[in-house]
């Protein structure tokens, strides 16, 4: 069942985010973590899920620590049907899903096509990409609901730039923008507006995995990198069907 633990006494000042129903997915570490922190110093009411419970609680840590509160849901989602059912837990509990962040990812291993095994693609573009569609599937009627849904989906360059020895991750991110882009595409007259952001190099596991020789000085952290997330969950934000990719030198979409 999923934990709620809330933070001290102390009062909050009222954040851009304040009081949104967020899920997050992969939110024990890298980006997902970094957003978690920084949504709850703008207020938001957190669902944090990963598959780490020691994670998670690490995170929750210092989410109630800046006075925020978060409901921890350990699950593996490449359970697909454990998330088809988290829509009616968070209509019991919450009774709304104001923001869904699709972070949760997986790199897989580097390697040449034909040497990949079955099992481990299979396994990247589960959760790459079938994991979110699982996410649609489960929380759409519940973001179209409220007054102002968001979903924001972490992508990479590698689905348009694909680059050899990359092609399950690529596979996977180039069928999460698809599918993406096309709930953008049948929610563009609701209220839900519906994104991608690709984040760039971060300074994260994915990263070092995939790069182990390099300096991990030289990327971002990803806490350095949330502004565009809370843009784009506020409730006033305009912005849909839009794929942003971030870079060290500003944003560009495409």
């Amino acid at each position: 069942m999923p934990e709620e633990r809330r933070g001290g006494g102390e009062e909050r000042k009222v954040g851009r985010l304040q009081d949104r129903v967020t899920l997050i997915t992969g939110a024990s570490r890298g980006l997902g973590a970094a957003l978690a922190e920084r949504f709850a110093a703008e207020g938001a009411r957190l669902i944090l899920v990963a598959r780490t419970t020691g994670g998670l609680e690490e995170v929750d840590d210092r989410v109630r620590a800046q006075g925020g509160e978060a409901t921890l849901v350990p699950l593996d989602l490449l359970d697909g049907a454990s998330i088809d059912q988290l829509g009616a837990v968070l209509l019991e509990r919450f009774g709304q899903l104001d923001i869904l962040i699709g972070n949760a990812g997986e790199l897989g291993v580097l390697s040449p096509i034909s040497h990949i095994e079955p099992k481990v693609f299979q396994r990247v573009m589960a959760l790459n990409a079938m994991a979110n569609f699982h996410l649609i599937r489960s929380l759409d009627a519940l973001l179209r609901a409220g007054p102002a849904g968001r979903a924001i989906f972490v992508t990479s360059e590698v689905a348009l730039y694909p680059r050899q020895y990359w092609a399950a991750y690529a596979a996977s991110k180039a069928a999460l923008e698809a599918i993406a882009m096309t709930y953008a595409a049948e929610t563009e007259r609701t209220r839900l507006r519906v994104n991608l952001v690709d984040p760039g190099p971060m300074r994260t596991r994915l990263r070092a995995q995939a790069y182990p020789g390099e300096n991990p000085g030289l990327r971002p952290d990803p806490a350095e990198l949330t502004d565009l997330f809370v843009e784009l969950a506020e409730a006033g934000s305009t912005r849909h069907g839009e794929l942003i990719c971030l870079a060290r030198d500003g944003r560009q979409a495409r």
